[in-house]
């Protein structure tokens, strides 16, 4: 008997203290980079580096900062770089506390025509040929 009632509380005890993990899922999110044309071409954005990296969740950017449609923070006139450096936008964590400010490090997000145009497939080799 004293094995039973053992095995029942171990069994209570497992679900009590995984039941909080049963359910949730993987966040889905795009496996492709984003690529901003707008102000200047070309701003690359990752999720997998936000989300997988540095454990952020779909929640913390979108719908506040971002709403979840890519492109649709290139229609909006203050998407550009003084309105990070004031807190919008990327800018909201990338102030130099939560992490690098946006007007540090530059290239690791504006990767340029050139780079661009590398994410196409466009080389200048193949702009040759045509």
């Amino acid at each position: 008997m004293k094995r039973w009632l053992f095995l029942v509380l171990l069994v209570a005890f497992a679900f009590a203290l995984y039941q909080p993990l049963w359910g949730q899922e993987e966040e889905e999110y795009p496996e492709e980079p984003i690529i901003f044309t707008k102000p200047v071409k070309a701003v690359v954005f990752d999720h997998k580096k936000h989300i997988e990296d540095a454990g952020l969740s779909c929640d913390d950017c979108h719908d506040e900062l971002f709403e979840m449609a890519a492109g649709t923070a290139e229609e909006n006139e203050d998407f550009n770089m003084k309105s990070l450096y004031e807190g919008k936008y990327c800018g909201a964590c990338h102030n130099g506390d939560m992490a690098f400010a946006s007007n540090r490090k530059c290239t690791t997000c504006h990767i340029g025509v050139l780079g661009w145009q590398r994410l196409q497939g466009e080389t200048k080799e193949k702009e040759h040929h045509h």
